[in-house]
């Protein structure tokens, strides 16, 4: 039996939880929040739709971690948003709280997951969950690059007023301004995207991109949903399906773009182990100076994070 616990159901957990379920390829879904009767709430909700949408997934809302027992992968998107006055090291204490105990308590239950975590500051909570567990790197990744590419691809099909599926792109370096989008490596349907649009104008996308979830922010009052959920509902299919999938996730590289013990987001190929090979692109200076840049600024959080003592 296939089966998937989302921890968070707020607005992005819920998505998660949503388009897994019409997607019918998970038998159960559990929806856990501390909130049990939000999620046992949403479940419900998600649930009811079955008959409509035609899928057979079972949705569960509940507080109680041994609901989980036996999940495939978990999803975690338990988290708090930054509030004004709090400081980016209160930010990372608390949510580390959050993601150590929830990683404390689906490992109760279930013994070898892949773990994908959604959770901000997301490099950071993603190394937190990794030495949390004591689960191989490759079973814990972090939800980034999929948001921050789709990101760029929707507003390049937007500029060209094409279908976002022809255009492939990859992104790296850190979740936040210092990521690394790749012109180079973004074509539409095979087409190098400089032939395609101008210097100028790419330089713009790239930037909207960089700080598109701020943009979100501003125009909602809060933070995305729909997008994060998809993406994360995304890499849960690529390895349920063992899909082989290439997608830019943040893992902890070991020597991978001659990078040591830094959580950055890189190519990968996706499949029933969870990391099953990262791809080495053959950088040139540029970008190798903008990713230096990326680890650095990742470096310093998970610094902070480790002066905490979590």
């Amino acid at each position: 039996m296939r089966k998937v616990t989302v921890v968070g159901a707020g607005n992005v957990g819920a998505t998660v939880a949503d388009v897994l379920a019409h997607d019918n390829i998970v038998n159960e879904i559990v929806l856990l929040d501390l909130k049990g009767e939000m999620a046992q709430g949403k479940a419900l909700d998600i649930y009811q739709q079955a008959p409509i949408g035609e899928y057979s997934t079972r949705v569960i809302g509940t507080s109680d971690y041994r609901y989980t027992a036996n999940s495939d992968i978990v999803v975690i998107t338990a988290g708090l948003p930054r509030k004004p006055g709090m400081s980016r090291d209160d930010l990372i204490a608390i949510n580390a709280k959050i993601v150590n105990s929830v990683t404390d308590q689906i490992l109760q239950y279930s013994e070898n997951p892949i773990i994908i975590v959604v959770s901000n500051p997301l490099d950071v909570m993603t190394y937190a969950s990794l030495k949390r567990s004591g689960l191989a790197p490759n079973r814990v990744i972090g939800m980034a690059g999929i948001l921050d590419t789709a990101r760029y691809r929707a507003f390049l099909a937007e500029e060209l007023n094409v279908s976002g599926k022809e255009i492939q792109a990859i992104l790296m370096g850190g979740h936040g301004d210092t990521m690394v989008p790749l012109p180079r490596y973004t074509t539409v349907a095979g087409i190098p995207v400089t032939e395609l649009v101008e210097k100028d104008k790419l330089d713009a996308i790239i930037e909207r991109t960089k700080f598109g979830g701020g943009e979100l922010v501003k125009l909602m009052g809060t933070s995305a949903w729909y997008a994060p959920g998809a993406a994360a509902a995304q890499m849960v299919e690529a390895i349920l399906k063992n899909q082989r999938r290439v997608f830019p996730v943040c893992i902890k590289l070991d020597g991978e773009y001659g990078i040591d013990d830094c959580y950055l987001g890189v190519p990968v190929i996706l499949g029933k182990n969870g990391i099953e090979k990262v791809l080495e692109l053959d950088l040139n200076a540029d970008e190798k100076q903008l990713l230096e840049t990326s680890r650095g600024h990742v470096k310093e959080v998970m610094q902070v994070l480790d002066r905490l003592g979590n």
